[in-house]
C-alpha cells in the first residue's frame, strides 16, 4: 500500500491488493452533487423531531473528498456534551458537518447502497455532534 504526502494509506487500482479491490476502485456510480446533496438532505430529515432541536449552530456540507479516500464524513467541532459557557459562549463559529462524496460512491454499488451510506454517515457525524464516540456509534450499527 502506498502512503501519499499526508502518510495516510491511499490505494490505486493499480496498487489494489485483489481483483476485486481493483474493480471496485475503477467502478464509480455516477450520482452528482446536486442529488447528492438532496440524499444529505433526506438523511437529515430521519432525525427524530427530539433530537434535531438540539442541533444548533451546525453547518453540513457536501465535499467530494476530504484528506483520506477512507474519510466519509467528518465532525468539526465542540460536541454538545463537552460545552460550557467557559468553552462555548458568546459568537462561535458553528460546528460542521462535512459528508464525502466520492469515497461513500466508490463503495456502493447501487444508489440504494448510496441512500444507505450517505443515512449511516450522516448520523454517525451527528451523533459526534451529541458526545457519542467511534466505539458507541460502532455498537449502535451507526459506524
Amino acid at each position: 500500500m502506498w502512503r501519499g504526502r499526508s502518510g495516510l494509506p491511499f490505494r490505486t487500482a493499480a496498487r489494489a491488493a485483489t481483483y476485486s479491490e481493483a474493480r471496485s476502485l475503477l467502478r464509480m456510480l455516477d450520482v452528482d452533487t446536486e442529488r447528492f446533496e438532496v440524499l444529505v438532505g433526506q438523511a437529515l430529515d430521519t432525525i427524530p423531531d427530539e433530537l434535531a432541536f438540539h442541533m444548533e449552530n451546525v453547518a453540513v456540507f457536501v465535499e467530494d473528498m476530504g484528506d483520506s479516500p477512507n474519510l466519509l464524513g467528518l465532525y468539526e467541532g465542540i460536541p454538545l456534551t463537552d460545552r460550557t459557557p467557559l468553552t462555548y459562549g458568546g459568537m462561535v463559529m458553528p460546528d460542521r458537518i462535512t459528508i464525502y462524496r466520492k469515497p461513500i460512491l466508490w463503495r456502493a454499488g447501487s444508489e440504494d447502497e448510496v441512500v444507505r451510506q450517505v443515512r449511516i454517515t450522516v448520523i454517525h457525524e451527528v451523533g459526534h455532534h451529541f458526545g457519542i464516540d467511534d466505539e458507541r456509534l460502532h455498537e449502535l450499527g451507526w459506524a
